[in-house]
């Protein structure tokens, strides 16, 4: 199954810092200029490491952020544990359908401050792709049930602005007392650009420690 596409921080980046801090109030794409005022659905950013489990109908294997990626020895077993004694529940659910279970692998020792989120290494969902389908949300928390997985958890409805005002500020990680890293935002319903990309949307904590 294909990469994970790339999530485009809100607002552009500034040429002049080598891109270290934010040009604000320049949206990096028309459409979320166009769309600020909409509500957005938040969820928590988890600071790990991408992670795709892709079934084709007969086999499961395990994807990183792109196809040359090395996956964390720890987190491949636990990848293993969970997903391959799960093999005939995908058959069953899925049939022969191409499916793509994205998410992050997060925890100690994956990312600096990994864990503040969990001792050990697992893997959490934020989307499903079913052939060229992306599943709404409450599709995915479907199948994080059925398959006993954790899911970003949404922390808030609002609009960009509501987003940019909460993350400048900061706020606390679902997982405890410690910085969330920010949010991922979509439209409450599913859009795409012109030229076919979804329309989705982050911004960190840290891009404002910055500024």
């Amino acid at each position: 199954m294909k990469e994970y596409h790339k999530i485009k921080t809100v607002f552009k980046r500034d040429p002049e810092n080598n891109f270290k801090t934010l040009l604000h109030d320049e949206y990096s794409i028309p459409e979320f200029d166009y769309l600020k005022g909409n509500q957005w659905v938040f969820t928590e950013k988890v600071d790990g490491t991408n992670i795709r489990i892709m079934f084709n109908g007969e086999t499961i294997t395990f994807g990183g952020k792109t196809d040359r990626a090395q996956i964390y020895a720890d987190l491949a077993n636990r990848l293993n544990e969970r997903f391959l004694s799960q093999l005939s529940t995908f058959k069953t659910v899925f049939d022969s359908t191409d499916v793509c279970l994205y998410g992050e692998g997060y925890g100690a020792k994956i990312q600096k401050g990994g864990g503040n989120y969990r001792q050990d290494q697992d893997f959490v969902l934020f989307d499903v792709q079913i052939g060229e389908w992306w599943l709404r949300r409450h599709d995915v928390e479907d199948i994080a049930k059925m398959f006993d997985l954790d899911i970003v958890p949404i922390i808030g409805v609002g609009t960009l602005s509501d987003m940019i005002r909460k993350v400048k500020i900061g706020f606390s990680s679902t997982w405890g007392n410690f910085d969330a890293e920010g949010i991922v935002a979509r439209p409450e319903v599913e859009l795409k650009t012109r030229s076919g990309s979804r329309i989705i949307t982050k911004i960190k904590h840290k891009d404002y420690k910055n500024n």
